[in-house]
């Protein structure tokens, strides 16, 4: 018998979901990070990177076997297409591990993942909550944090979900375009509603 509650946490980049999913672990959720899972994925000579290999080509690794990110990441974010193949290929290895972990959990888990409807895995979950914010201050956010170009930036936006998709197919919102002190109050708030709900 099922002996949690799983919250399907997502959104665009830039939004500030990482620090809601932070906000959500100070409240007593067990998160469990798709991104971090699939960093694990990434290992040298893993099934994962082989099949990234066959479908992107070998010179995606390093002569050790090791995954050479930006050469992957300007194949995968070059056309809607190659996006969507690299999820096809690398969300099936993401699942099996999250099935893996929720075996014997309890109370409250967040799956964190940034790409939760193009896996699938919001149809696993008790409730979904989005975390959104205005394109440009997106865009603001990811050039700060990432070392990349506005225009690889703006790729990389264009390739996500709509804010209109993450609206009508969540349960809940969390507006992100003032301050992290507002941030976390609102994250706070909502969780607790997620978890009444």
């Amino acid at each position: 018998m099922k002996r949690y509650k799983l919250i399907g946490l997502t959104g665009q980049s830039g939004a500030g979901k990482s620090t809601v999913s932070a906000v959500f672990a100070e409240c007593g959720a067990t998160v469990i990070d798709a991104d971090a899972i699939v960093a694990q994925l990434y290992t040298a000579g893993s099934p994962c990177l082989k099949t990234l290999a066959a479908q992107f080509g070998a010179d995606i690794l390093f002569s050790n076997g090791t995954l050479n990110r930006q050469t992957l990441a300007a194949r995968a974010f070059s056309s809607a297409d190659n996006t969507a193949l690299l999820g096809k290929l690398v969300h099936p290895f993401v699942t099996a591990r999250l099935f893996e972990l929720l075996r014997g959990a309890e109370g409250v888990v967040v799956f964190d993942a940034p790409q939760l409807f193009e896996a699938g895995a919001d149809v696993i979950c008790d409730c979904v909550i989005a975390v959104l914010a205005d394109d440009e201050v997106r865009l603001g956010r990811i050039l700060s944090r990432d070392s990349i170009t506005a225009e690889q930036a703006k790729q990389r936006m264009s390739a996500q979900l709509s804010e209109a998709f993450f609206r009508e197919h969540s349960d809940f919102f969390i507006e992100n375009n003032g301050s992290e002190q507002a941030l976390k109050a609102t994250a706070r708030a909502v969780y607790q509603q997620a978890v009444k709900g």
